[in-house]
């Protein structure tokens, strides 16, 4: 449950620094609203909005597991959707090339996994 909420808190400061980046774009590029067409706006918006398409329902499926399927699983979820989503926001904002990639696969493979297994629990199967 500790690596889980710690993991957690880091996702929270991670969403903060793409909050605040988003703000800091806008007010260096004077773009109020929008992207106003300018690729480092876009990128900065993309980051913040892809990461509260994602990361809210991977944390919640992750959470639905915690009673079933024991810490060293739900430790091991939780740390590699931290860091598919730090990879993800480095490479959307242009810090790390690869990391947008590695870092949408790491959350789809994390949302595949948990919604397979909680659907498999709902049928009576559970895998260990």
């Amino acid at each position: 449950m500790a690596v889980y909420l710690i993991c957690t808190g880091f996702l929270g400061l991670l969403y903060l620094a793409l909050t605040y980046n988003v703000s800091r774009v806008r007010r260096l590029k004077k773009i109020s609203l929008g992207d106003g067409g300018d690729p480092e706006m876009l990128g900065a918006v993309r980051a913040h909005a892809n990461f509260m398409e994602f990361v809210p329902l991977c944390l919640l499926l992750i959470y639905i597991m915690l009673d079933l399927y024991g810490f060293r699983t739900i430790a091991c979820l939780s740390i590699v959707l931290l860091a598919a989503r730090i990879l993800h926001a480095a490479g959307l904002l242009g810090y790390l090339k690869a990391g947008r990639v590695l870092g949408a696969v790491g959350t789809m493979v994390i949302l595949l996994v948990c919604s397979v297994w909680i659907g498999l629990l709902g049928l009576g199967i559970r895998l260990y």
